[in-house]
C-alpha cells in the first residue's frame, strides 16, 4: 500500500474533511473575513491548507505545527493570488496580453514563481483564464482578454512558467487554471452575476484556455462563482465532474472560490450547509476554501446519505496526491528559503521595465511621439502622475506600493535637461475643480502636455465592475480644459479596461494604454516616451467607441442581414458607427511595416497534414522596430455558422529600417475543426479563407483560399 492509501486507512472522518479544508491567514483579505482559530484547527488536523500566509520563518513556524504537533503529520500546502507577481510587480494581466509573446509570458510567471517558493509558497491562484468580453467586468483586467486561442497560449505559458518540468522542485509552485466556467460573461458585466450562455459558446469560447492548462500539466482548478444557465458552477456537475474531471480527463485537486460552497444558499440551490456540501462534493469540488460547509456538513450529508465514503475518500486522495506531488511529503520546508537572492530581485526590476515597456500600446499618434529632444517645459498633469499606490493595480501579491515608480518620476529621469511643471489638477474620483485652474497655467507654456488620467487600481479587479468605463471624478473637466490650450497633449492612460473617450481620442495630439504596468511603470512610460523603447503593445481586446456596443469582439458570427451603414435594415445602430474604436491587434509603432506576398505551402489541406502560411513583411519606416503578424481564418460555409474572423496564429518581426523578413506561420489541419450540430470537433470539407494582417480589421487583411478535403 502507497502512502496515500497508508494515510486514508489511518485518518479519522474529521482528518479527512480537515484534508479537505482551505482558511486564511491575516496576510490579505480577498473576500469576507470568517472568524476562525487557524492555529488550533491545525493541530487538530481540521485544516488541511493555508492561504494568505507567507514568509520564510512564518510559514515554517506553521508548518511545523502540521508536521510535529498533528497525529499524521500531513504537512500543509500555502496558497495566494500571485496574479501578476509576488515580490516584484508585473503589469497586470490584460496589459501582459498585450505582449503577445509566449517567452515573456513564461518568463514572469517563472520569476513570480520563484519568488513565491523563496516566500513558502507552494501554490498561486493563477492563471485567470476568463475570457471576457465587456469592459464593464472590472476582472477583465486579471485575464487575457477576448480571444480564446491567445487565451490558450497565455494559459500554456503560464503554466509551463509557475509549475516547470517538476513540480517537486523547490523553486516551481502549483498553478491554478482559474476561473471555470464562464465567468467572464457574467450579465451586464457586474461581478459575481449569472452567465447565460449557450454549450457552443463555452465549446469555443470559455472553455479552450482551461482546457490548454490542463494539457499544459495544471496542477489545480478553482470554479467560478457564477451559475451557468441556473446551475452555480461550484455545484454544477455537468461541467465539472462531467466535462472538467470526465470529458478532459484532469486528475488534479479543484479548489471552491472564496465561502463559494455555503453560498450555494443564496444561489438558490441548497437549503442548508449538509446541502451545499453534498452539492458541491458530489460536483467535484475537493476543497473548501473558506466558507466551512465540508466541516459542518460532510458528516450529517455522510448519515443522510446524500454523500459517500468513497465520494470523501476520493477528494482526500486528490489532496494529498497533490501534496506528494509537490514533494512536501519528503520535504515540507522545502520551499522557504531565509535570504531572498538580491541578484535576481535586480533581474526581475529589469524584466519587469521590459515587459512593461511592451505591453504600453500606442493607440494614436499625431507625430508628436516619440518627445522630441527639443522639448524644454514639459507640464506633467494629472492625478496619475505621482500616484504611487496605483502604479501596481489590483491582486498585486506581496509588491510593496512604496517601491513603485510613478510616471513623473520616470519621466524627469529620461529628460533630466527638460524643465518639468507637475501639477494633479484633480483627484482621480473625488475632489473638484479647484485645482484645474493651476493645471492649465503650468500647460499654457509647455512645449507637451503628458495627461495622466484614468483610474484608481482599486477601481479593476474584483467586485469593481462600472456602468460607464470613462474618466471617472473631474477628470474630463481637467483633460477638456488642457486640450483647450492647443497645447500638444499626450495622454496616458492608467485602467484595468478599455475606457470609453472618443472625445478624447479625436483631440488628443497621442494617447497611450498604459493600463496598470507594475513596479518599474513609470521607467517604462517614460521608456516609450522618449523613444528608448519602440512601442509594440497590442490591444487583446476590442475598444469600444461607446458602452451601448458592449460586448463587443472581432468574433461575432455575421447575420441574414450583415453590418451596412448604407442600409436601414441591417445589424447596426442608428446613433454611432457599428465599428469599434480600436479594433483587436491595434497598437501603433514608430517604425512603419508592410506586409505583402502572402503564400501558402499548398492549395489543399487533409486531415494530418499541417499548412505553412509565409507572409513578408517590410520596415518601410525610419527606426527599428517589432511587429506582430496575427493568422486568422474564416469558414463561409459550415453546418455551424462560424465567426468572420477566428484566430489561429501569430508571430513578430524585428526589422531594422528598410530591412524585410520572411514570417511562417503553422495552421495545422485539426485548427480549423469547430464544435459541430452535436457538439463534438468536427473538421468539413469545403472552402477555407486564409488572412494575415495586424489586427482583425478584414479591409486591411491579405487573404488566399485553400480547400479542406476529408
Amino acid at each position: 500500500m502507497d502512502r496515500i492509501e497508508t494515510l486514508l486507512a489511518a485518518m479519522t472522518l474529521d482528518e479527512k474533511i480537515g484534508q479537505l479544508t482551505m482558511m486564511s491567514s491575516n496576510l490579505a483579505v480577498t473576500g469576507p473575513v470568517l472568524p476562525g482559530d487557524v492555529t488550533e484547527g491545525i493541530r487538530a488536523g481540521r485544516i488541511g491548507s493555508l492561504f494568505n500566509h507567507w514568509g520564510p520563518e512564518r510559514v515554517r513556524e506553521t508548518q511545523r505545527l502540521a508536521v510535529e504537533e498533528t497525529r499524521l503529520k500531513i504537512p500543509l500546502f500555502f496558497a495566494f493570488d500571485v496574479i501578476h507577481g509576488h515580490r516584484t510587480i508585473f503589469p497586470i494581466p490584460l496589459a501582459e496580453a498585450a505582449l503577445f509573446s509566449p517567452e515573456l509570458w513564461e518568463r514572469t510567471a517563472r520569476e513570480a514563481a520563484m519568488e513565491a517558493a523563496e516566500d513558502g509558497l507552494d501554490l498561486v491562484f493563477s492563471p485567470m483564464l476568463d475570457i471576457a468580453r465587456d469592459p464593464r467586468w472590472g476582472r477583465i483586467s486579471e485575464g487575457p482578454g477576448e480571444d480564446p486561442w491567445l487565451g490558450s497560449r497565455i494559459a500554456e505559458a503560464k503554466v509551463h512558467g509557475y509549475q516547470t518540468a517538476d513540480l517537486a522542485a523547490p523553486d516551481a509552485v502549483a498553478a491554478c487554471a482559474k476561473h471555470y466556467l464562464a465567468y467572464g460573461a457574467a450579465l451586464a458585466g457586474r461581478d459575481y452575476n449569472s452567465a447565460d450562455v449557450s454549450d457552443h459558446a463555452i465549446r469555443e469560447v470559455y472553455l479552450p484556455p482551461f482546457a490548454a492548462a490542463l494539457a499544459a500539466g495544471a496542477a489545480t482548478v478553482m470554479p467560478a462563482f457564477n451559475d451557468v444557465a441556473g446551475v452555480p458552477m461550484t455545484a454544477n456537475a455537468r461541467l465539472l465532474r462531467g466535462t472538467l474531471l470526465g470529458e478532459l480527463g484532469f486528475d488534479g485537486a479543484v479548489i471552491s472560490d472564496y465561502n463559494a460552497i455555503m453560498e450555494l444558499l443564496p444561489h438558490g440551490v441548497a437549503g442548508d450547509a449538509v446541502e451545499a456540501a453534498a452539492l458541491a462534493l458530489k460536483a467535484g469540488v475537493d476543497m473548501d476554501m473558506m466558507s466551512g460547509a465540508y466541516a459542518a456538513g460532510l458528516p450529517k450529508a455522510l448519515e443522510r446519505g446524500l454523500v459517500t465514503q468513497d465520494e470523501i475518500d476520493d477528494a482526500v486522495r486528490r489532496v494529498l496526491r497533490l501534496k506528494q506531488r509537490l514533494g512536501l511529503f519528503d520535504d515540507p520546508y522545502r520551499r522557504v528559503v531565509a535570504v531572498p537572492d538580491a541578484f535576481h530581485a535586480a533581474e526581475r526590476r529589469r524584466l519587469a521595465r521590459e515587459v512593461a515597456a511592451k505591453s504600453i500600446v500606442l493607440l494614436t499618434n499625431k507625430g508628436v511621439l516619440p518627445l522630441a529632444t527639443s522639448a524644454k517645459r514639459i507640464a506633467v498633469i494629472g492625478p496619475l502622475a505621482d500616484a504611487r499606490s496605483e502604479m501596481l493595480g489590483s491582486w498585486a501579491g506581496a509588491g510593496r506600493w512604496e517601491e513603485a515608480v510613478t510616471i513623473l518620476e520616470g519621466v524627469k529621469a529620461a529628460l533630466p535637461q527638460a524643465e518639468i511643471a507637475y501639477v494633479p489638477g484633480t483627484e482621480i474620483e473625488t475632489g473638484g475643480d479647484a485645482g484645474i485652474a493651476a493645471a492649465v497655467q503650468a500647460a499654457r507654456g509647455a512645449d507637451v502636455v503628458l495627461l495622466c488620467v484614468g483610474e484608481a487600481a482599486i477601481m479593476s479587479g474584483e467586485a469593481a465592475s462600472r456602468a460607464r468605463p470613462e474618466l471617472p471624478g473631474r477628470q474630463r473637466n481637467l483633460a477638456e480644459a488642457v486640450l483647450d490650450l492647443g497645447v500638444p497633449v499626450v495622454t496616458l492612460l492608467t485602467s484595468g479596461r478599455p475606457l470609453m473617450l472618443p472625445w478624447l481620442f479625436e483631440r488628443a495630439a497621442a494617447v497611450a494604454a498604459t493600463w496598470f504596468l507594475g513596479h518599474e511603470a513609470g521607467h517604462a512610460v517614460a521608456d516609450v516616451l522618449t523613444g528608448a523603447v519602440n512601442p509594440s503593445g497590442r490591444l487583446p481586446v476590442t475598444w469600444p467607441r461607446d458602452v451601448g456596443q458592449v460586448p463587443i469582439y472581432f468574433g461575432e458570427r455575421n447575420t441574414g442581414r450583415p453590418t451596412d451603414p448604407d442600409q436601414h435594415y441591417t445589424s447596426k445602430y442608428i446613433d454611432i458607427p457599428a465599428t469599434p474604436q480600436f479594433a483587436f491587434g491595434h497598437g501603433l509603432s514608430y517604425s512603419r511595416f508592410a506586409l505583402s506576398d502572402l503564400r501558402l505551402s499548398a492549395p489543399m489541406l487533409r486531415p494530418g497534414e499541417t499548412l505553412t502560411v509565409e507572409v513578408t513583411v517590410t520596415n518601410t519606416g525610419a527606426v527599428a522596430g517589432e511587429e506582430t503578424v496575427l493568422l486568422f481564418i474564416h469558414d463561409p460555409v459550415a453546418s455551424v455558422a462560424r465567426p468572420l474572423l477566428e484566430l489561429k496564429g501569430m508571430a513578430k518581426a524585428a526589422l531594422a529600417p528598410g530591412r524585410k523578413q520572411v514570417l511562417s506561420l503553422a495552421l495545422a489541419a485539426e485548427a480549423l475543426a469547430f464544435p459541430g450540430l452535436d457538439l463534438k470537433p468536427v473538421l468539413e470539407a469545403g472552402e477555407i479563407e486564409i488572412l494575415v494582417g495586424t489586427r482583425a480589421e478584414r479591409s486591411e487583411l491579405l487573404s488566399a483560399m485553400i480547400r479542406v478535403e476529408v
